[in-house]
């Protein structure tokens, strides 16, 4: 008998012995893709070899009491994950692009127009409300959301909307340019947009502090991830004023989101059992989530549109394509386009202050929906 023969009949269940061995595909796939190709590796390299865990024959770590069920109960079903990345994003984020133009915040909310038009498309396609808003936030391009968001509405759904989440946010670089071009003409693509005014340490400590009360009263559902951010943010910006809120920073920004991104990855990964993943659903995902993207995208560019014609051409429209979350590709996607058009033109700073503000965006979305269908 040879290995294959082997691996099908110590699989005990030969209905799933080819479906597995898809899956072990797919969990080879997220491997190469993050190893190889560096797509997104903090976050493939540890889901792939979660789905390589969860269907290898005779491994039961994802089973009631096993190791990844353990960390995924602890983790993303009670909402503990996706919270401490983001107080790592707070601490690695500096807001002052956004502080510096407030008006850019207005390109971040516009982007998240691909949440809320999905959200109908994926109901109509016969996904219930829950089911239809957690396919609806990988617009945003925002994976801990999208994680978050889905832990609390379908987390049966988990599987293929995280590797949707990621998978798209490591190909802004490829999605966005041909989208950008068809919205905008050569002569918006060249415009160029005024240095950013300096911000001062006290406007920098205070932001946080007011934009977390504001989220909590507005839209209560998102205050765990809009605080975690916020009080990632408020250790940078305080660690200028203290050599010991210095340390709490760094620790957030390195041991404590590495290590709670590899044991958010291990769980996401053995949501990605056979039975779960392989199916017409997971297609419909897939599809659903590219078209949420490319709304978004398109519709901060339109927004850009509008405030390059209302405020005579001080704003170049690309920087409307950051206002998805993807931090920073997105804003350096703008960045590349802009300089293929006039390579003396400096478009990150600029399309940093949508791209941050796209972070806060799809955490509002996100509570939104929370509260609506939770």
């Amino acid at each position: 008998m040879g290995l294959f023969e082997q691996f099908l009949q110590a699989t005990g269940v030969p209905e799933l012995a080819l479906p597995r061995v898809a899956m072990l595909a797919v969990a080879g796939a997220l491997l190469y893709l993050g190893i190889v190709r560096q797509y997104e590796p903090l976050l493939l390299v540890p889901i792939g070899f979660g789905a390589l865990l969860v269907n290898l024959p005779g491994v039961d770590l994802a089973d009631p009491g096993g190791l990844l069920e353990r960390i995924y109960v602890f983790g993303i079903k009670s909402s503990v994950f996706p919270p401490l990345i983001f107080l790592g994003i707070g601490a690695m984020t500096d807001f002052t692009p956004l502080l510096a133009r407030p008006q850019t915040f207005i390109l971040g909310a516009a982007a998240q127009f691909g949440i809320f038009a999905t959200l109908l498309g994926a109901r109509e396609l016969g996904f219930t409300l829950p089911e239809a808003a957690s396919i609806a936030i990988i617009g945003g391009a925002d994976g801990p959301t999208a994680i978050y968001l889905t832990g609390k509405l379908a987390d049966h759904l988990l599987g293929p909307i995280a590797v949707a989440a990621y998978s798209y946010m490591a190909l802004v670089p490829i999605i966005q340019p041909p989208i950008i071009r068809l919205l905008t003409t050569r002569r918006e693509r060249r415009v160029r947009m005024a240095d950013l005014r300096p911000v001062s340490t006290p406007v920098k400590i205070l932001f946080p502090i007011l934009t977390t009360v504001t989220s909590a009263l507005v839209v209560p559902a998102a205050a765990p991830l809009i605080g975690m951010l916020m009080l990632g943010n408020l250790l940078r910006e305080a660690s200028a004023l203290s050599t010991k809120l210095e340390r709490l920073s760094q620790s957030a920004q390195n041991e404590m989101i590495n290590i709670v991104t590899i044991l958010l990855g291990l769980s996401v990964g053995s949501r990605m059992s056979a039975a779960a993943f392989l199916n017409a659903q997971t297609l419909q995902i897939i599809a659903l989530g590219l078209i949420a993207f490319a709304i978004g995208t398109a519709s901060g560019v339109l927004m850009g549109k509008l405030m390059c014609a209302l405020t005579g051409r001080r704003v170049n429209p690309m920087v409307g394509a950051a206002g998805v979350s993807a931090v920073p590709m997105a804003a350096r996607v703008v960045q590349k386009v802009g300089q293929d058009e006039d390579p003396g033109n400096f478009l990150l700073m600029n399309a940093m202050g949508p791209n941050v503000a796209g972070v806060i965006g799809s955490a509002v979305a996100a509570g939104v929906l929370i509260a609506m269908f939770g």
